[in-house]
């Protein structure tokens, strides 16, 4: 990746935006809805900088002033200048998703960020807070974290009782965890193969990138592309073989290997 994604909780805490015009305006609007202070340069506490300047050499003294005392910048159109850059914001509170391209086409970023508008319901942000909520209760339901994660992976399943790509509200998961007597049986210990037809990742057919999106280890073998191995949970363990493994292990294993 070429950038670290990361949330940044600002609320209360300062942050300079400098620039005149709608750029700097609309960073400042966005600074103010995430619970930030928008402030000048000449605050000392603030760590994180955002500068829309258009004068080009009053813009990258600013930048290397800012930079020198170690805050981190943003520099609108500036990308080469940037240690963090902004991305195209989704906003079902809780729940953001946030699209990036590094810097190289935002009118891209807004594209998809425009599309996924259209895929995820409204409705998403109360079922999150309403999970956020019961969790004591799930952990009383499942106290294992094995058996809940389980329990919510089925849940949020395509089709699944709270589908999030369908229109859900936070009763949706009141009915959801009533319903519930355990978590979703469990066939035992599973071991799969995924052949790949190519290094390409969105080659993936929908089974396989829910069998990796689910695997409690993935098991490596020599040529396949990180982009696929990066398919998988990003907690799932990662294992570098030259064969399938003999004993692969408890829950859901994923043997990924080429096609010879």
């Amino acid at each position: 990746m070429h950038s670290l994604p990361a949330f940044l909780k600002i609320r209360g805490r300062p942050v300079i935006v400098l620039g005149a015009g709608d750029a700097a305006d609309a960073k400042r609007v966005l600074v103010e809805r995430a619970g930030g202070i928008p402030v000048d340069e000449a605050d000392e506490e603030a760590r994180l900088a955002i500068v829309a300047i258009d004068n080009e050499a009053d813009a990258l003294a600013a930048i290397g002033r800012l930079k020198t005392r170690g805050v981190l910048v943003n520099a609108v159109d500036r990308p080469d200048h940037c240690d963090f850059t902004m991305p195209a914001i989704l906003d079902r509170d809780p729940v953001l998703v946030a699209i990036g391209t590094g810097g190289a086409s935002a009118g891209l970023a807004k594209a998809l960020r425009q599309r996924a508008e259209r895929l995820i319901p409204a409705g998403i942000g109360a079922v999150a807070t309403r999970m956020r909520e019961l969790r004591g209760d799930l952990r009383a339901r499942w106290p294992d974290a094995e058996a809940r994660r389980h329990a919510i992976d089925a849940a949020f399943d395509e089709h699944g009782p709270l589908d999030p790509l369908l229109p859900r509200s936070a009763e949706d998961v009141d009915r959801w965890l009533a319903g519930q007597e355990g978590a979703p049986p469990r066939t035992g210990d599973q071991f799969e193969t995924i052949v790949l037809r190519s290094g390409d990742p969105d080659d993936l057919s929908i089974g396989e990138t829910l069998l990796l999106g689910r695997a409690d280890r993935v098991y490596l073998a020599p040529g396949v592309p990180e982009a696929i191995a990066h398919r998988a949970r990003a907690d799932a363990k990662r294992i570098e073989t030259e064969t399938a493994p003999i004993d692969p292990g408890p829950g859901l294993s994923v043997h990924i290997k080429m096609a010879e």
